[in-house]
Formats: structure tokens, sequence, C-alpha cells
């Protein structure tokens, strides 16, 4: 039976959704693979809290879903700490080696930053779970690691979605021969049903674990020091560093020793009667905030979930917001990034003068004028698109008995970089997110952050909810997570049926990853939005593309909240193998 058929079925017979929103008295998770899921639940389960069982769930999907997240990747967190009633973020990403120079890609890369270890930026992941667990954790390293550990040592069955992303990927891995030791075992990638294993991933886990052990007498935080050392001044440093060493890579042992993620405040709008949180500039987080800022002045509700006039305002905006995006975000201790003014009522009721309801922008409108250099328009430096986009991210978010809540959108991918031979690790390629072109806010220099898509975000409201949500989908995380938070707060839809909903998304800016390729009015449509609607986009300027029924591609949104009488709920998206769980 196809799936449209179950959703008329669902429909037929007064089911909501496909799936139940989960409930619970206690507490909730809902992550990105059904395993990630059950490891954090059990952490919860042992008496963990809302952090330790967190970073259990980013540490197992960096090995069950290693093609997108990555152990030595990056993991940008929200947390909500109830007993302080504090948000706090962990930044989660790197920065560019000190070898790197401004200039390097444009001289000897014809202005682009190639697939490989160029592209290498100081993997943050294991820093911001490490400074997660010593700050706001209760747990060790090894007890939060054990069930990653034991899927990377053990194997788990390989499912479909992984196997089909393998084979699609299989000739880009092919090209690295520890790459493919890993993902293509014995000339072919995993089929599904398989069993999978990465026992070098595994070893590098439980020798973090095992110096961790060591120093444990010493109390819980020497431990987890001696955990971080093991990563970025140990037996696994040096290996990554030696193998960037013999093949023209830059980073050093002193750059792994130097970095250290940073707990910061987090960017925060207020919406009606609820705030929502982002991390910093250094991501694309606070768009949402300008987006969700833009089409706070329009009566969504009276235009009609889905309808012609809804989709083409909610694109519009997107458009006006990612074109600042484009021009003003970057690393805020390199650039100066007019955050308040981005969020500032008065700017985003200017921005929002100029969605026309008649006509679409055909291509990425002009940023606003906040008197910054301006980024080059992409129209000079187009890029071409890859042959097969590329992975990224997944998500987790776990609320605890306490009322503490974790968010994170852990990444990096195992398909535009090496694995460094025994460690089944691939170092953060994450500079694919910056700019070659020294002229753009997001450009490469020495210890500067590319500007991040994955962004991790929570919510609070007057009523005394608290909440956390996010998705994996590189430029598409924002805007399927805008039409999530106005599926629930202007339609009224239970969590579950608001991930469920139809989706489309717009790409009408430069894309976020190398190359940087831009599609001017480019509007994807998921199957599920009628064909007259899709005329009439047409009609009003949109280049409307097709895409299936729940497109993997059009995100894979997970949401959790207790809301004010105490009850939690959470949903996770069928497009992914994402669950959610409670009790």
């Amino acid at each position: 039976m196809s799936i449209d058929s179950l959703t008329g079925l669902a429909a037929a017979q007064g089911i909501p959704s496909l799936r139940p929103t989960i409930s619970g008295s206690r507490q909730v998770v809902t992550a990105g693979h059904y395993l990630a899921t059950q490891a954090a639940h059990n952490i919860l389960e042992v008496g963990g809290n809302a952090i330790d069982a967190g970073v259990c769930a980013t540490l197992v999907m960096a090995v069950v879903q290693s093609e997108m997240v990555n152990v030595a990747g990056v993991a940008p967190m929200a947390i909500y700490l109830a007993e302080r009633d504090e948000v706090l973020t962990i930044s989660g990403l790197g920065w560019w080696p000190k070898a790197v120079t401004p200039d390097l890609f444009m001289r000897h890369h014809d202005g682009r930053i190639p697939e490989g270890i160029l592209r290498t930026v100081v993997p943050a992941a294991p820093d911001a779970c490490i400074t997660a667990l010593a700050q706001f954790g209760t747990m060790s390293f090894a007890d939060v690691a054990q069930s990653a550990i034991g899927f990377a040592r053990d194997g788990y069955v390989m499912y479909p979605f992984q196997a089909s992303l393998l084979e699609t990927f299989q000739d880009t891995l092919a090209q690295w021969p520890s790459s493919a030791a890993i993902y293509l075992p014995g000339g072919r990638p995993p089929k599904a049903g398989e069993l999978f294993v990465q026992a070098d991933l595994a070893a590098s886990l439980q020798y973090m674990a095992d110096r961790e052990h060591r120093a444990a007498g010493a109390g819980r935080v020497a431990g987890l020091d001696a955990a971080r050392d093991a990563f970025y001044r140990g037996d696994i440093a040096r290996t990554i560093v030696d193998f960037h060493e013999r093949n023209g890579g830059l980073l050093t042992m002193q750059d792994l020793a130097d970095f250290h993620v940073d707990v910061e405040p987090p960017v925060s709008k207020r919406f009606g009667a609820a705030t929502i949180y982002s991390c910093g500039s250094w991501c694309q987080g606070p768009s949402l905030l300008q987006i969700l800022a833009v089409l706070e002045g329009i009566d969504l509700a009276a235009m009609g979930h889905n309808s012609t006039a809804y989709v083409h305002c909610i694109a519009e905006a997107i458009k006006l917001c990612f074109a600042d995006r484009h021009r003003y975000f970057g690393d805020p201790r390199f650039q100066d990034v007019p955050i308040a003014r981005l969020l500032d009522p008065g700017y985003c009721a200017e921005r929002r003068a100029l969605i026309s309801p008649t006509q679409a922008w055909r291509e990425m409108p002009p940023p606003g004028e906040l008197g910054a250099t301006q980024a080059r328009h992409p129209a000079s430096l187009p890029g071409q698109p890859p042959a097969v986009p590329a992975l990224d991210t997944s998500y987790v978010a776990v609320i605890d008995r306490h009322g503490n809540v974790f968010s994170c959108t852990p990444s990096d991918v195992s398909t535009d970089t090496p694995v460094i031979p025994g460690t089944g690790l691939c170092p953060s390629s994450r500079g694919s997110q910056s700019w070659a072109d020294p002229s753009h806010p997001s450009s490469v220099a020495p210890g500067k952050r590319p500007r991040l898509t994955p962004a991790a975000f929570l919510f609070r409201t007057d009523d005394g909810d608290v909440g956390a949500f996010g998705t994996p989908g590189g430029d598409v995380q924002l805007q399927a997570l805008v039409q999530v938070w106005l599926n629930i707060e202007l339609f009224g839809m239970s969590p579950q049926q608001a991930v469920e909903a139809p989706r489309f998304a717009s790409y009408s800016f430069p894309d976020s990853f190398e190359p940087h390729a831009y599609h001017p009015g480019r509007l994807n449509v998921e199957g599920r939005i009628e064909s007259e609607q899709t005329d009439e986009l047409a009609r009003l300027g949109h280049d409307v593309v097709g895409w299936p029924d729940f497109a993997w591609r059009a995100g894979a949104v997970c949401y959790a909240r207790k809301r004010s009488d105490g009850m939690l709920e959470a949903a996770a998206d069928p497009r992914r193998p994402a669950y959610a769980l409670g009790r």
C-alpha cells in the first residue's frame, strides 16, 4: 500500500497522524534514529538527566548515522536548566587551522574549497559533549558512550535509508581506501538487513573511556578531562595529525590542543506568548527568529494552511531573510553581525513590505541596508550544483523528570572527506560551509568558524511550557522548522500532525555548502500539495519543482515539550528513521 493510500486511510478512519504524538508524565526523548532514542531513554531510566541522555543520543547517532553525523564533527547545543531557570548554548563548532590563509583557495583551487582534508576544521563535537557532561550532566563519558561503543563494536542492522545513501555515495567513498574499507566492505555498500560493524570507531570511543577510567579516582570532572585529552592531545589527535601531515592537510597538534567550545547565552526573540532561543550567528539559527519576525505582521491563519497565498508568503519571507543571512552572517569573533538590528520590529516591517502578494522574487532579493560591507551577489560567482547534493545532520531533544531540556543538532558527513585510518573518524569537514572569497562575511581565515547550518532551538511560553525542536536538512532546516512552528501555533495541530504535514522549501539563494550552488526562484513542493496550487505558484513566478510525498530532503523535524500542566509530548518525523519515546 502506498503512503498516499495510508494517508487517505488515516483520514477516512479518523486517525489524526501516521504516528501518535508520544506522551509522558516523567520524560521524553525524540531523535533522528530509533536506536539513539532508545539509548537515551535508557540513560534516563537509570537516573541520568537530560544532558546525560542527550549526549548519549548524540554519540549513538554518530555511529548509526555515521554517513551524516560524526563523532569528530560538530554538535551545537541549547540547554534549559530547570533549577536555574536558565537557557545556555554550547557552540559545538570548530575553527579553521592556524595554517590556513584567507586567500588559499582563491590562489590554488580556483575559488573552491575542494573535497577532502583541506576543508577540515577542528573537530568540536567531542569537546561539546564533554563540556555539557562536565558542567550540566551527572554521569561519566563511559556511561553515556556505552551504547555507541556497543553499536560500533558489535554492529547494528543496516536499515533501508542508510543503505540507500551509502549506495548513492559509493563512488565518492571509493576514492579513499580508508573510507571504502568501512563503508564498502567486500567492495560494495552494505545492504539493508545486514550487520554493519565499525570496529575502529568503537576503539576510538573506548580509548577515551579507558583514559577517563584511569583518572576517575580524582573525580568525575577529572575523568571527563582525561577523556577529552585522549581525543585532543592523545593518540587520537596524533593519528589525525599524522595523516594530515602525510597528505597535505593543515591540522596540527596545537590546533587540537588549543580548542575549546564556548558556553554562551542564546539569541532570543519573543513571538506572541512564546520566546524562541537560538545559538549565535556563527550558525544560521538567528535567521529562524528573523523569518518568524517578518511573518508576524501577516495574518497567515486567514490565508489557510498551505494555501497558495500562504506558501508564497512564507517562501518570500525566507528569501528576504536568507538574503540578509548571506550578506551579514559569519563568526561574530571576526564579523560584526547586526543581530539586534536584523530582529528589530521596525526593520522586519521594512522587509515584510517587500513581499508582493502577486509576484515572487525571481532571484534572491537584495539584502537590507544596515551599513555593513556587502557580500558579493551570488549571480556574479555562480556555483554549479554537485551531482549529488550534500548530506548533513541529525537531531535530538530530551526532557527529563526535573524539567531540564536538551537540544542538539550533531552533524558532519563521511562522504566528502576521508576516514582517518585506524580511527573510524572523519574530522569535521565543515569548512565546506565557508566561502573561498575573502570578501564574504563567512570567508576562510585562521581561527575562524564557518557559517554552520545545524542549529539547536529551545522555546518557552508565558503559560509555562518549555520545549525543544530541530531538524536536519541544510538550508531546509529553518524552513521546515518555521512551518512546523506555525502548524502548531496558528493551526492548533498536535506535534505529530505538525511534523507530518506537507512542506515546501526555497532554494533561491546560494547554498550553504560548497560549491554554493544558486537556483534563482526555485521552490520545491511536496507531492501532497495539490497540483492546482503548484500551478498557481508558478504563475506567481516561482520555479516550482516537485518533491515526492514525505521527501527526506524536506527535513526530519523532532519536537518535544513539557506543558504547563506537567505533561510531556514528543513527535518524530517519518521522513527519516526518527522516533520518539517517553513515559
